[in-house]
């Protein structure tokens, strides 16, 4: 188990970026945490970490969001964020199963927890709790 304190966003995503050193292809990572924990700002991190130069911005309203990467094995890298997620049923629809059988991503789920019994074995949880307004613990086991 890792633990890293983080006391600003601009720590928060450096910590992302060191961790996407350590992802391969197929990588899931589930986060969990509480509404403005830094779940989309370490997020935005790992884009960074693997190369991406767009914008990343939380898929809150469409869920999934999908950027190209081609960097070695790995060709996409999948953000989803099911804080909105209403049923399982809305999952087969956007194609979920599909994105976590493609090997050669990395996928990062937001509110990772409301996928119950549908949560990958195969991955990596990463927890973000609050220590007060500007710090918070990211443990990842």
């Amino acid at each position: 188990m890792k633990s890293k304190i983080s006391s600003s966003s601009l720590e928060t995503q450096e910590i992302g970026k060191e961790f996407a050193k350590t992802l391969k292809d197929g990588s899931v990572v589930c986060l969990y945490g509480d509404l403005g924990a830094g779940k989309t700002t370490f997020t935005q991190g790992v884009a960074l970490g693997l190369g991406i130069k767009n914008r990343i911005i939380s898929p809150s309203f469409i869920i999934i969001r999908t950027y190209r990467i081609n960097k070695g094995s790995v060709d996409n890298f999948y953000h989803i964020d099911l804080y909105r997620l209403e049923s399982e049923a809305d999952l087969k629809s956007l194609g979920f199963d599909e994105i976590l059988d493609d090997k050669k991503s990395v996928v990062v789920i937001e509110w990772a927890e409301k996928l119950g019994a549908k949560l990958p074995k195969e991955r990596i949880d990463i927890y973000f709790e609050n220590i007060d307004d500007n710090e918070r613990q990211i443990i990842w086991k």
